[in-house]
């Protein structure tokens, strides 16, 4: 990775307007709309330079048209493509050729959500018009009008629709910018090598039962799965106001003709919750929930309507106005509670063990299981970490939304559940929403995992360290090699037009692999925390990861960290 600190100006170029294509549209999972009829024609851009303090080289955009329609280089690209392998001018010639389906009012729409405006302010610092201001404006305008033309959007078409007659490529900022993501990139590896190293000395001393349960396999439970519809009418919103909040669930219960027949004893099936991501449907972690269903839990697997794949499809058709308003924050575990209390007050579902909850979450889902067990949101933090220039500053995208619960009213939410008592996440983002302040209050039984190729949730600052300001005893950290912000979700079944087509390395290798492991893992845990089955015990172990894991998804678990002797500050 340290490549990208090394790069010949011509790859500093379109490595950043590639990057400028990828956040105008894969950032468009949060778009809002725009109407953008009657646009008066603008002037095209004709150049495009690279400047470097005083030292400036241009090529025309013709030139670059013809060669990535034709492969054919003028005198002026041919100066910069000598120094770039064959292979990797192809990688560019097809780049500037990716095509994205999103429509003109669905990038509007990310893009003038806060999001989306913090996005381009950072890249408009690199690409800049001819007057060397800030590109915010012209890139937007660049990526509205080439998803409305008929070419599509494409990083050539972005170009060509730039609104100036020349285009400035920062140079300067762009390799410091390329620094600050390898050093991250290097961190990244050099701790995941030392918590390898880690997981590789417990493994000796570790032994795993004979014969070795599969607990990948499917259990012996048949179930059936039915759809509830409530509404919470004790909401509040953030201006005072009562409202109603729709509470819409999948329940998978067991079905069993002994059931049917006879009334299961009062309690007898432990309880897990699965919380999806932002964007994501109840569909998308169907696998886990059958999973666990068959292994004889009661699931619930509601849909968050504010931060779900529904609200995705609101904002790119111009019917919200950003990715998810704040009060998600608070909303997303009441939609739990509330759930649980309903479910626990109906005697026909007496047979659930509705004191003794677990609760799966990825992503945004992560932080909702991290509140739903005790941690609190961090208003200080909040506050001091959520400045305009710090946001312009990181690399962690995940902090553009915790950044969001910047704006609610600081209080105590109470949003914390007694009976959750055991919690596994994935890609979790907390840094900022919680810090050290707020993970430390947690007091149940933790499973975090993390992926290396996470660039969403990124593993240090979202999970690793967050892990090591866990202060419960029974905490377990794995962390996933290559596995990325996606490798967890399965393609949606309700929503499928909600989903962006996303390149192979976006999603990383055998997302089915990194399910299998999920699966694998919250069964174990849950068995082990939440019904106290202490046979289950070897499975959360350095030695049964790594009998599970299958290259290049090499899984590595510890169950402490030394933040200080792996170099990360201590917040």
């Amino acid at each position: 990775m340290s490549r990208f600190a090394v790069l010949e100006p011509l790859r500093s170029l379109f490595y950043m307007r590639r990057l400028a294509v990828v956040l105008g549209s894969s950032v468009l999972l949060t778009g809002a709309s725009y109407l953008l009829g009657g646009m008066p024609p603008i002037q095209a851009a004709e150049r495009l330079t690279i400047s470097y303090g005083l030292l400036e080289r241009s090529i025309t955009l013709d030139g670059l048209v013809n060669y990535a329609n034709n492969g054919e280089l003028d005198d002026e690209l041919y100066v910069y493509t000598r120094y770039v392998r064959p292979e990797q001018r192809e990688l560019l010639r097809r780049s500037l050729r990716l095509k994205s389906n999103l429509s003109n009012v669905a990038v509007a729409q990310f893009l003038y959500s806060p999001q989306g405006q913090i996005l381009l302010r950072r890249l408009g610092q690199i690409i800049q018009p001819e007057s060397r201001d800030n590109g915010l404006y012209a890139i937007r305008a660049a990526l509205i009008l080439a998803a409305g033309d008929e070419e599509g959007l494409t990083p050539l078409n972005v170009l060509r629709r730039f609104p100036t007659p020349g285009i400035r490529i920062n140079l300067q900022k762009t390799l410091r910018l390329a620094a600050e993501f390898d050093a991250l990139v290097t961190q990244t590896n050099r701790i995941g090598t030392r918590i390898t190293a880690q997981t590789e000395q417990t493994l000796a001393g570790q032994t795993l039962p004979n014969p070795q349960a599969n607990l990948t396999l499917p259990g012996p439970v048949n179930w059936q799965r039915q759809q509830i519809a409530l509404k919470d009418r004790s909401r509040v919103a953030i201006s005072g106001f009562a409202r109603v909040r729709p509470v819409v669930f999948y329940l998978y219960t067991p079905k069993s003709p002994a059931i049917l027949r006879n009334p299961a004893p009062v309690g007898q099936y432990p309880v897990a919750v699965i919380s999806h991501g932002l964007g994501s449907d109840r569909s998308s972690f169907a696998y886990l929930a059958e999973h666990l269903a068959s292994h004889g839990y009661v699931v619930v697997v509601p849909a968050h309507p504010g931060s779900d794949a529904s609200q995705m499809t609101a904002l790119l058709r111009g019917r919200a106005e950003e990715v998810s308003a704040p009060i998600e924050f608070i909303d997303r575990p009441l939609d739990i509670k509330f759930i649980l209390d309903r479910l626990s007050a109906d005697q026909r579902f007496d047979y659930a063990d509705w004191n003794n909850v677990g609760v799966v979450g990825q992503s945004f889902g992560g932080y909702t299981a991290l509140a739903l067990a005790g941690a609190a949101l961090n208003f200080d933090q909040l506050q001091r970490e959520c400045t305009p220039r710090k946001q312009l500053e990181t690399f962690n995208i995940s902090v553009l939304l915790q950044c969001r619960a910047a704006t609610l009213l600081k209080r105590d939410y109470q949003i914390a559940d007694p009976r959750v008592k055991a919690i596994v996440t994935a890609n979790a983002v907390s840094s900022l929403a919680f810090g050290q302040a707020g993970i430390s209050q947690i007091q149940v039984p933790t499973l975090m995992i993390a992926g290396k190729a996470d660039t969403v949730a990124p593993a240090i600052p979202e999970q690793i360290r967050p892990f090591s300001w866990l202060t419960t005893p029974d905490r377990y950290l794995v962390v996933v090699d290559r596995s990325t912000h996606f490798s967890f979700l399965a393609e949606s079944k309700e929503n499928p037009e909600t989903q962006l087509p996303l390149p192979p390395e976006v999603i990383g290798p055998s997302p089915r692999t990194n399910q299998r492991y999920l699966s694998a893992l919250s069964l174990a845990f849950f068995r082990t925390h939440l019904q106290q089955q202490s046979q289950f015990q070897p499975y959360l172990s350095a030695a049964y990861v790594r009998s599970i894991s299958q290259a290049p998804l090499r899984m590595d678990l510890v169950r402490s960290i030394d933040a200080t002797a792996l170099g990360l500050s201590p917040k």
